[in-house]
């Protein structure tokens, strides 16, 4: 099965990235319905997969796109059943990066610097597994401060929100309906337009066991 998928936001997204139960990462030309790219090496399920950027310590070291594929620049960032996180250059397909950490179930979200391979952030308070996570793309603002969030969806039918600059309590956790989601398996931030006007609100959705997909506001 296909567990996870990323359109990639360079060429007008053309390329589709997939992460399978055949331990396999998959680079799709969506134009052509054919696979340019099988990514090897994780020992488990894909279960996400995600696209970034590359940031490169070398100031001097300019993107190109003269690689295999043409990536522009960006990774994908996968995360399996093996227990880590593998970061891969679409441009060569080379694996760059391997994270190591998280233990079988260990109901922990984890966050890790790509440039030092070091993990730098540990954020406890689910009580089971962590299904998904997702970064938000704005500065969240309340009372309090200035906020980087971090939303986690889990097996204990919760999305909890993290700062990213601390490892204390959630900042916020949003319940999942008990007969009508009972696990929730996927976040995603997306930004909706108004009716009234053409500004745009970010919000939050998120998929469940029971079939129902969310929107908050």
């Amino acid at each position: 099965c296909v567990c996870g998928i990323e359109f990639l936001p360079f060429n007008d997204s053309r390329y589709l990235c997939s992460g399978s139960a055949d331990n396999t990462i998959r680079l799709w030309d969506v134009e052509a319905s054919k696979s340019l790219h099988i990514f090897n090496g994780h020992e488990n399920i894909v279960w996400c997969v995600n696209i970034s950027p590359l940031q490169s310590n070398n100031k001097n070291d300019k993107m190109n796109n003269t690689g295999m594929i043409g990536g522009n620049g960006y990774i994908i960032c996968s995360g399996s059943w093996d227990k880590t996180i593998r970061i891969w250059d679409i441009e060569t397909t080379k694996q760059l990066n391997i994270f190591k950490g998280h233990e079988d179930y260990d109901k922990s979200v984890r966050l890790w610097d790509i440039r030092s391979n070091q993990q730098i952030q540990v954020f406890n308070g689910h009580t089971s597994t962590v299904f998904s996570v997702e970064y938000s793309p704005f500065v969240i603002k309340d009372s309090i401060g200035n906020f980087n969030v971090i939303c986690s969806g889990s097996n204990d039918n919760t999305i909890c929100f993290w700062d990213i600059r601390s490892n204390k309590s959630q900042l916020h956790i949003i319940k999942g309906n008990e007969k009508e989601d009972d696990v929730i398996y996927c976040v995603k931030f997306v930004g909706l337009k108004k009716k009234e006007n053409t500004t745009y609100d970010l919000n939050l959705c998120y998929g469940s066991h029971k079939g129902f997909i969310r929107i908050w506001g």
